[in-house]
């Protein structure tokens, strides 16, 4: 609870009153620092509570009106939590899951490491990822997979069997047939349908 009140105090330092004069780069600096350091503290005990104050804190740093701000309640969380969906993976969860596999699409993702990041059952995890994300975690991770060796394809020209192992892929046969799946084509065919021929 202490914590709570330190962070709405470090908010309202943050936010000057309506009719005040802009503060020092340095205060602000150092104000939001101190914020932020307080609101990872919170976000490993109170995560929704946490993520209320980092809402008011986003309003507070955006170019808005004295007015706007002045209007913010600094102490109200409960306004400010993300939608939830019923069953599915509380917001934190689905943060940490999300970019843990954006981090690690280049090696091996078990379900258990990721139901380990959400503290679930490998059972309970599967049912309730597939609520929050629309899909299996499988089908989820391969298509991040598939998306990130468009990128590539079209950014670089590297070729096809070192963007199948940069992405994950065990060799450019289990990119090929993963990528026909998802994409209805051929990686080869794809990226000439997309990337002009050098002159």
């Amino acid at each position: 609870m202490q914590e709570a009140c330190d962070i709405s105090n470090m908010l309202a330092k943050v936010a000057p009153p309506p009719n005040a004069q802009e503060g020092s780069l340095e205060e602000l600096q150092s104000a939001v620092a101190d914020l932020l350091h307080a609101i990872g503290r919170a976000f490993q005990d109170r995560p929704e509570e946490a993520y209320g104050y980092v809402v008011r804190a986003a309003a507070l740093l955006r170019p808005e009106s004295s007015a706007a701000i002045a209007d913010l309640d600094l102490y109200d969380t409960q306004s400010a939590r993300p939608p939830t969906l019923r069953g599915g993976l509380a917001p934190w969860m689905v943060c940490r899951v999300s970019t843990y596999i954006e981090t690690h699409l280049d090696s091996a993702i078990t379900l258990a490491d990721l139901a380990g990041l959400a503290k679930q059952s490998v059972y309970h995890f599967c049912r309730v990822f597939r609520k929050s994300f629309d899909e299996p975690p499988h089908q989820y991770v391969m298509r991040r997979r598939i998306e990130r060796a468009q990128g590539l394809m079209l950014q670089t020209n590297l070729p096809l069997a070192q963007i199948a192992v940069d992405c994950g892929f065990a060799d450019q046969a289990h990119l090929n047939k993963s990528f026909r799946r998802f994409a209805g084509q051929t990686p080869g065919a794809w990226r000439r349908a997309r990337v002009a021929p050098i002159q």
